[in-house]
């Protein structure tokens, strides 16, 4: 693993880092999890796209710039550095878009890809289920043959949909073959939230915002130029989503390094004693080990290599970080923690309490930290299945 930055690169370094200086907005925007947040954040990435920011390691007539991974790593890197606004449409951009180049047709990755690139249209996860959580196998949502109108019929209900109060399209599995063993016939589909039969009912998270809706599907037909794959193949596309979801592309080293960096120079300012200080060069230290451990994984994929079940060890790692890394700057700020952004007296605009409360949820989402850890012992570790 090579860590020299060539001279290409590091020019793309600076230009990334002028282009965000001159633009980052200089008052954070409002939550994306509320409609005003939403809809600014939509004509941020909008502003990203007629950069040809939005999506960087992506082709150019698609918006992007045909960057490789190093380079995708070092915007990320400088976007966090640079606290611009986050990302609204990273269901589609990190999830669904490395999906679709692999498996979509032509035609599906010339509908889908502009809107999405530019902030347009928002997509939606949808996986989970009342029934099925991290055991995805075990969807209920049902899919069935209409030949008549060359489609299929959608019913079921979806759950804990991330983006899903505002967004526009749905990406998820669906069993169209209710006969078949756990893992198999199951189908991706793509939906639109807007078709008649859908119902979209908001979830409020910790904070009281709709970080999340629950979707309920009555005979909402789906035509077959929306299936993903051919039906039945569902489950083995899925795996390949929830890779990117769990390896490489939706948390980059870039998130993490700036709080560390943030959570340094807080410790700085308010000191600690020495248990504090340790915790303090921890987080430091781990979120240093995730952006090598991440170029490292890059290597792999420039040699031909895959990331497979390694992504279940990535991603036990990142969220356990985020969590302590968070809840040390908690400790560091006292009683002064407990302050919300409301309190003239909170420190950065409660932004701490904020990141801890939303890193309470990587343990759970993209499979549950549990569930890793048994892929871990059996795919990576090759130990027995516990009986």
């Amino acid at each position: 693993m090579d860590l020299e930055f060539t001279t290409q690169e590091q020019q793309f370094r600076q230009e990334v880092r002028s282009w965000l200086t001159d633009n980052v907005p200089a008052v954070p925007l409002p939550s994306m999890d509320t409609e005003e947040g939403f809809r600014l954040h939509q004509a941020w990435e909008k502003k990203l796209f007629d950069a040809r920011w939005a999506v960087v390691s992506w082709p150019e007539e698609y918006g992007g710039r045909g960057a490789g991974l190093t380079e995708w790593l070092i915007f990320e890197e400088e976007y966090h550095r640079a606290g611009a606004p986050g990302r609204v449409s990273q269901n589609g951009i990190f999830l669904f878009a490395p999906t679709l180049f692999e498996f979509g047709s032509r035609e599906q990755q010339d509908r889908y890809l502009p809107a999405m690139a530019s902030g347009e249209e928002i997509w939606v996860q949808g996986w989970s289920e009342p029934e099925a959580g991290s055991d995805l196998a075990n969807v209920r949502s049902r899919a069935e043959r209409d030949d008549t109108r060359g489609g299929w019929v959608l019913n079921g209900q979806k759950i804990w949909s991330s983006r899903g109060t505002y967004g526009h399209r749905l990406f998820g599995l669906f069993r169209t073959d209710p006969e078949a063993r756990r893992h198999h016939g199951l189908t991706y589909f793509t939906v639109d939230l807007a078709s008649p039969g859908v119902t979209v009912r908001p979830i409020a998270q910790l904070d009281g915002e709709p970080g999340f809706a629950e979707i309920f599907l009555d005979d909402v037909f789906v035509p077959d130029a929306d299936v993903l794959g051919a039906p039945g193949e569902g489950w083995r596309i899925m795996i390949a989503t929830t890779g990117s979801e769990r390896g490489l592309n939706l948390r980059s080293p870039g998130r993490f390094l700036a709080p560390a960096q943030r959570l340094l120079d807080l410790y700085r300012q308010r000191g600690g004693d020495g248990e504090l200080r340790d915790a303090v060069v921890r987080a430091w230290m781990d979120a240093e080990a995730y952006r090598l451990f991440t170029f490292g994984t890059v290597t792999k994929l420039q040699g031909g290599g895959q990331i497979g079940a390694d992504s279940s060890i990535n991603k036990v790692f990142w969220s356990q970080m985020d969590v302590d890394l968070h809840a040390t700057a908690l400790r560091l700020l006292g009683e002064y923690a407990e302050l919300d952004a409301a309190s003239p007296e909170a420190v950065d605009g409660a932004r701490w309490l904020d990141g801890f409360l939303f890193a309470l949820g990587g343990p759970i989402y993209a499979g549950t930290n549990e569930i890793q850890r048994n892929t871990i012992a059996e795919r990576v570790l090759g130990l027995p299945r516990a009986r």
